[in-house]
């Protein structure tokens, strides 16, 4: 089963801040979505996967 890294940007300021492992054999049409913490803008917002 062949894992690929995703990266994880917040949504408000665009950093790249954390990498997820993804499974490339899924087929999924969203892009992973989660709440966590952004260093630089010091609270939990929303992060979505980038390419």
């Amino acid at each position: 089963m062949a894992v690929k890294k995703a990266a994880l940007a917040c949504s408000v300021c665009g950093s790249r801040n954390y990498t997820k492992a993804v499974s490339v054999n899924k087929n999924h049409a969203k892009r992973l979505e989660v709440n966590k913490f952004c260093k630089y803008c010091n609270q939990y917002t929303l992060h979505k996967e980038t390419k």
